[in-house]
């Protein structure tokens, strides 16, 4: 019989057919061998309970596997993996996309022509900044800070971060904010990183300076931000993750020097589809050949036997 595998959310077409052939892919948790899971599901002891004993693997469907209790999987002797690498390049895009709108204004302005606000061309009308010799500050110098650098450089940009190496210069975190025009999150949430950016945090940035956010929402203290847009301490933001995920705070909503996306980081075609044939290559990995897969995040948990 084949191994039995639950999907907590729809994957791509592709993914799926890949699974089917080798998996039974189950309508409940109960009895399963393996999980394809998502960033936003909450995978820890009581998920593993329902589950049961034949559970081996937790496929997570993200890079960030700050949701999965990975020291209870590991306890339990359950190998949980991730998807590295493949997404890089369209988070990275996508950080300059959102830069880019919030500071050409092209949300704020494609608001202003579905309202059928009135408008004509002025030579002071709806003006914004450009990149070219802006200093973005790149917090979390990894796969995907390193592929927004590259991307910025293009346009002109001077590189300094921190948390990180590269060719790029390297400052504190204080230094940092003092100095960039646009701060840049990249780093995984962890207890150390849990509102990374809070009161003080934005107090350095200048009034003229924006955040970005495509990491995870709760590296950003949330009402503190929305405190800092109102009150004009800094200058926007442009955000894709939310420290209450999906909700996103009203202060957010009602602000027009703020940019909002639907966690859309690795939404293209390309990279969901090679993110859940990462998931297939762990599920098949541990179910099918008995190994341990190459995108285990707790090798530790690893029993052959």
């Amino acid at each position: 019989m084949k191994p039995q595998v639950f999907l907590t959310r729809r994957v791509p077409d592709p993914v799926l057919g890949r699974l089917v052939a080798s998996f039974a892919i189950s309508d409940e948790i109960a009895g399963s061998a393996g999980l394809v899971t998502i960033p936003a599901d909450v995978v820890g002891g009581g998920l593993f309970d329902v589950a049961g004993s034949d559970l081996r693997v937790v496929a997570n469907f993200g890079v960030g596997y700050d949701s999965v209790d990975v020291a209870e999987a590991t306890r339990r002797g359950i190998v949980v993996s991730n998807t590295p690498d493949v997404l890089t390049e369209a988070t990275a895009e996508l950080t300059i996309a959102l830069l880019l709108a919030l500071l050409r204004r092209v949300a704020e302005g494609d608001r202003l022509v579905r309202r059928r606000d009135e408008w004509a061309l002025a030579p002071t009308f709806m003006l914004g900044e450009g990149l070219a010799g802006k200093t973005l500050g790149i917090v979390g110098l990894g796969r995907i800070g390193r592929e927004v650098a590259r991307l910025a450089e293009a346009f002109g940009m001077r590189i300094v971060h921190t948390r990180g190496s590269g060719p790029y210069e390297e400052l504190p975190l204080e230094r940092l904010l003092a100095e960039a025009d646009v701060v840049s999150l990249h780093v995984p949430l962890t207890p150390e990183t849990r509102h990374l950016i809070g009161v003080r945090e934005l107090a350095l940035m200048r009034p003229n300076a924006v955040l970005v956010n495509v990491s995870r929402g709760p590296v950003v203290a949330e009402a503190a931000m929305v405190d800092a847009l109102a009150e004009g301490r800094i200058a926007g933001a442009a955000l894709d993750v939310y420290e209450h995920e999906p909700e996103v705070s009203a202060g957010l909503i009602e602000l027009e020097n703020v940019v909002l996306l639907p966690h859309l980081g690795s939404s293209t075609h390309a990279a969901r589809e090679a993110m859940g044939m990462l998931c297939a290559d762990a599920l098949e990995a541990v179910l099918l050949r008995n190994e341990l897969p190459a995108n285990a995040v707790n090798p530790e948990a690893w029993d052959p036997e």
